[in-house]
């Protein structure tokens, strides 16, 4: 049974939504994607939102771009986290969608990543759902170590070749 549930506006954010997929799949996460505009299709979007935590959904990521109604309406109906991602847009760099996602009322919580932050998303779901299974808390750590072990790699490497051989690969 898919844990997150992951939505977007448009098969445009695909590459963004892409990496938190990415993210869940690395830690174990099942997750279930879906494409629905909730201004183009607000039925199928209401009978998504409703149904999500029958599914099992226990957190829903939701990438959106402009106007970024999707993160903020899925927290509106369901219950449990909801995590956006505001898409980067060619009118305003995506600050329009950061600004709708996160500007949300009082009562409506929308966790918030980075423009395009896709990979954070998947990784804060992981984490919300770590709180209670202890597995996939261990394999966060290992993640986590891994990341730092890259670091120390990359830095080993500049201080063997120097910063003008560093870049050149």
């Amino acid at each position: 049974m898919a844990k997150v549930g992951i939505v977007m506006g448009s098969d445009s954010d695909m590459p963004v939504m892409a990496k938190a997929a990415d993210i869940l799949e690395e830690l174990g996460v099942d997750y279930e994607m879906t494409i629905i505009s909730a201004h183009r299709e607000p039925d199928v979007f209401f009978e998504y939102a409703r149904s999500a935590e029958e599914k099992g959904f226990r957190v829903i990521i939701a990438g959106a771009g402009m106007a970024a109604h999707l993160p903020g309406m899925c927290a509106a109906i369901f219950p449990m986290p909801v995590i956006g991602i505001p898409m980067h847009t060619t009118s305003l760099g995506g600050q329009d969608s950061l600004y709708s996602i996160v500007q949300m009322p009082s009562g409506i919580p929308v966790a918030t990543v980075a423009i395009n932050g896709g990979a954070n998303a998947g990784l804060l779901a992981a984490k919300i759902l770590a709180t209670s299974d202890p597995e996939l808390l261990k394999r966060l750590k290992e993640y986590s170590e891994t990341l730092k072990e890259q670091v120390m790699a990359k830095d080993a490497r500049l201080q063997e070749v120097g910063y003008r051989e560093y870049g050149k690969k």
